[in-house]
């Protein structure tokens, strides 16, 4: 059983639900996203999401595309992340994740980054436009390494999909709380609900609904029909509006924790 699968059994035995920020790794720098995730950790997150900067991130809306542009300033790539994942490892047993579009990855070497993220101590990646058609190859080779894929499902997958991906994914499946790009929201959309309860009737596996979400509300909403909530374009809105790194440690904290907070 993998870190992630044993954190959702975990969860389900205590009755509870899950909390999985998303931050763009070398947002503002990477010194911070190392801070940020031991941060998070403390906080109370269920497992960590880190993107990797990329230079055409289609399915990000702008927050996060500011995010990936300040972070590339920086040169961050995935060796760069992996070594943050690697020094956070001495502080926090939390599972993390790389959210990443394939390209960077690819460029990076499909081996060597199974070798690499199992010895840093990461748990899984999700691909953001990775199809479960063209990802049998991937998925065997991160399972070889012991790395769960996590794959996106959307109000619009039919059926065909959702069984496909259930039969390629492992750890949790995310699903996506409405069509279109990353974001935050005012009201979280009802097809979310709907959408869990169709992945459910092809897959065991824990559900995370993301997208939109940015209140406390909004996860109170999702956990009464899935097993976590991830939170991106809130949390890396509160980084951009820091006046400086620590600030944005700061800031992030005490966002997350209210987030929380009952």
């Amino acid at each position: 059983m993998t870190r992630i699968a044993e954190t959702f059994a975990k969860l389900k035995g205590e009755d509870d639900k899950g909390f999985i920020p998303f931050i763009t790794a070398g947002d503002p720098d990477l010194a911070t996203t190392l801070k940020l995730i031991i941060e998070l950790a403390r906080a109370g997150s269920t497992l960590i999401e880190l993107g990797i900067p990329f230079s055409d991130p289609m399915a990000d809306g702008p927050v996060i595309q500011r995010a990936s542009e300040r972070a590339l300033l920086h040169r961050v790539g995935v060796a760069e992340v992996l070594r943050v994942v690697s020094h956070a490892r001495a502080e926090t047993d939390v599972p993390i994740i790389l959210f990443s579009y394939f390209n960077p990855l690819l460029q990076f070497g499909i081996e060597k980054l199974g070798e690499e993220a199992k010895r840093a101590g990461l748990d899984g990646i999700l691909v953001t436009d990775l199809i479960p058609e063209e990802a049998e190859e991937f998925a065997a080779r991160m399972r070889q390494h012991d790395l769960d894929l996590i794959f996106l499902v959307a109000p619009t997958s039919t059926d065909d999909r959702l069984k496909l991906i259930a039969a390629r994914a492992s750890g949790f499946i995310y699903a996506v709380s409405r069509a279109g790009v990353t974001g935050a929201r005012d009201e979280m959309s009802a097809e979310a609900e709907k959408l869990v309860q169709r992945v459910r009737q092809f897959s065991d596996l824990p559900v995370a609904v993301g997208f939109g979400i940015s209140k406390r509300e909004h996860l109170v909403d999702v956990w009464r029909y899935a097993d976590a909530a991830v939170v991106g374009s809130a949390l890396v809105s509160e980084i951009e509006k820091a006046e400086s790194p620590d600030d944005a440690v700061r800031q992030v904290r005490a966002f997350a924790r209210q987030l929380l907070t009952t």
